[in-house]
């Protein structure tokens, strides 16, 4: 009988630590970072930047730059917004890959359409993929995210 009790109170601290680690994960990814990317096109490059991404109520927002090489005059500044709801939130947490979509609008208040997915590669950081329509092309970055409040 004793053993039964132990084993049972073991199985319920691991559930309760494993039901602690995921909440708290979740309440921890207010913010990310993504790394500054640059990619090519048909006869130069474009590079992306963006400011810390915060979450607002399922998206995360933040203000981006893209510099084109060598045409300065196609470069433009604008927000960004990625939709990931709690539940993605949860299934990156298992370390499963998450597909997202999103919007942005330049500094003219040009749309652009984000699609993309993000793969773990740890409890703080992972992979991102970016697709971003920019009237009749599609330009795809290709980067690293970090969670900031995460401990790994």
């Amino acid at each position: 009988m004793p053993r039964l009790i132990l084993c049972l109170l073991t199985l319920l601290t691991a559930v309760t630590r494993l039901t602690a680690d995921t909440s708290q994960r979740i309440g921890d990814w207010d913010s990310v970072t993504i790394d500054s990317v640059k990619t090519s096109i048909y006869v130069g490059s474009v590079t992306l930047t963006t400011g810390e991404l915060q979450r607002e109520g399922g998206k995360y927002t933040t203000t981006y730059e893209a510099k084109v090489w060598p045409w300065f005059f196609w470069s433009e500044t604008g927000r960004i917004s990625i939709t990931l709801p709690d539940s993605d939130l949860e299934r990156l947490a298992k370390g499963e890959r998450v597909e997202f979509t999103g919007e942005a609008y330049n500094h003219k208040n040009k749309p652009r359409t984000i699609t993309g997915r993000a793969d773990r590669t740890d409890a703080a950081t992972g992979k991102i993929k970016v697709r971003i329509g920019v009237d009749d092309t599609e330009i795809i970055f290709n980067s690293t995210y970090r969670f900031n409040n995460v401990v790994k």
